[in-house]
């Protein structure tokens, strides 16, 4: 099938399939998985336009929901993080969709960008994983617990032992006011600085725009490891804030596309919709998934995928 804006041909089945495989593992770590998405659309499909940041964030627009309404039936949405997130955020998805159509249409010089961005996030993690847990007890203790909690529900061989099971923790947000956000998750207490967060995500918001991934991999890794959030609160507040901010995204590529008319700007609506199809499955199995799998297996998860990802950017920049 040939798709006329993205400039490629490509069969029908492939794009929703690696979407929906991408997504599956991705979601876990709250992240919509478009930021291995655009590697996999320019290094193998050819698509080096810079309208595939677009069609990225299309993908995203598609595939989030079916993750955030799990996230948001289990009580692991965290709404007033989401919120800050969305507020920080898009103002520089503006600024980076700007940035990425008049200053790196070139596709080897957005994949240096590309490369720096992703080396940072991906070092970040892995520092935060090889520490020693001194320090972390309160995130690592709560991580342990809801590990058990699931554990028992998943053994309970009767509805009887099952109804002795506790029933899994939910988000409880304890303040929230122009200063300090507040929630506990197994009766232990998470604080962050309010304008901390709305700082962070408005350097995401830039980043996020000009690579056309909406935030969410940057932004998850620095909740986990910077904040010290645990990583099952923060997925659905990530993958929310990726949703609204990849709706304006690509509201405003579509809306500046007329005044680059040399330049396609404008996403790719069809393969755009495929992949998020594919994306939507994975999405929600992985979301529904994700209380089953150690944290610490998704956060190394995270990072090795985001090293994978950076270093062949980095060998495509170099011409290798």
């Amino acid at each position: 099938m040939v798709f006329q804006t993205a400039g490629i041909t490509v069969s029908p089945w492939i794009p929703p399939l690696v979407a929906f495989v991408i997504s599956f593992f991705t979601s876990m770590g709250g992240v919509s998985g478009a930021f291995l998405l655009l590697p996999f659309q320019m290094s193998f499909l050819g698509y080096t336009h810079p309208s595939v940041s677009a069609t990225n964030q299309l993908f995203n627009i598609v595939a989030i929901p079916s993750g955030v309404y799990r996230y948001f039936k289990e009580g692991r949405m965290v709404w007033p993080l989401t919120w800050v997130v969305i507020i920080g955020t898009l103002p520089g998805v503006f600024i980076g969709a700007v940035v990425r159509v008049a200053y790196l249409p070139n596709p080897r010089h957005f994949k240096l960008f590309a490369a720096c961005v992703l080396l940072y996030i991906g070092f970040r993690m892995a520092r935060d994983l090889l520490k020693k847990n001194t320090g972390n007890t309160s995130r690592n203790g709560s991580e342990i617990r809801f590990q058990e909690t699931v554990r028992r529900h998943r053994s309970g061989a009767s509805v009887q032992a099952a109804s002795e099971n506790p029933p899994l923790a939910v988000v409880k947000v304890t303040h929230f006011n122009l200063r300090r956000l507040g929630y506990t998750f197994y009766d232990e207490p998470f604080d962050v600085s309010l304008w901390g967060i709305i700082s962070l995500s408005f350097i995401v918001g830039i980043v996020g725009g000009i690579y056309g991934i909406g935030g969410g991999a940057i932004i998850a890794p620095f909740f986990v490891s910077f904040f010290g959030l645990p990583v099952y609160t923060v997925a659905g507040a990530a993958l929310m804030g990726t949703f609204v901010t990849s709706l304006a995204g690509v509201a405003f590529y579509q809306l500046i596309a007329p005044f680059y008319p040399n330049v396609q700007v404008a996403p790719d609506w069809f393969l755009g919709i495929l992949f998020g199809a594919g994306g939507m499955a994975g999405m929600y199995l992985g979301a529904r998934c994700q209380k089953f799998v150690p944290a610490r297996a998704i956060k190394w998860m995270l990072a090795g995928i985001i090293f994978f990802t950076a270093l062949k950017y980095a060998a495509a920049f170099l011409g290798y």
